[in-house]
């Protein structure tokens, strides 16, 4: 239960970010980054070894990475669907939000694998914190998934 609600987090905030960025182009930071960031977090709730540190940086820097082409995709496939609903296209419409939604799913897959791979390097003492926190983990906003940019609580 814990990944899927990370994952719907992680999801809603895709989806915001894809929404949010119309014509104006922010630059975010490196996947390399964001991964250290998030690992940061994680490691002092979770007291991670060097070793975890590591491992997770990885995991989520592959992540972040893969998540990127599906990000655009996404922004690319929200303009279109504003230009459609202007233009009262429904063929078009449809057709854009059943992609909206394969992108979405798969944005979905990329932080839950990522999550299971993390979550697999944790001790059971770790895992105890780990479930215990309100949102499914630790983290907190600015710690989400790839798409995500981080979770809700």
């Amino acid at each position: 239960m814990t990944i899927f609600k990370l994952s719907a987090s992680f999801l809603a905030a895709a989806l915001a970010i894809a929404m949010g960025q119309t014509t104006t182009t922010t630059t975010t930071p490196d996947p390399a980054v964001q991964a250290q960031r998030r690992v940061n977090r994680l490691a002092s709730e979770l007291n991670l070894t060097d070793a975890q540190k590591t491992s997770a940086v990885s995991i989520y820097t592959a992540a972040y990475t893969s998540a990127q082409t599906i990000q655009t995709n996404l922004q690319t496939n929200r303009t279109a669907l504003r230009t459609a609903i202007k233009a009262n296209d429904t063929a078009t419409i449809t057709q854009l939000a059943t992609t909206s939604g394969t992108l979405s799913g798969q944005l979905t897959a990329i932080d839950a694998k990522a999550e299971a791979a993390f979550y697999a390097l944790l001790t059971t003492d770790q895992k105890a914190l780990y479930d215990a926190a309100p949102h499914g983990g630790p983290g907190g906003p600015g710690g989400g998934g790839p798409g995500a940019r981080g979770r809700r609580q």
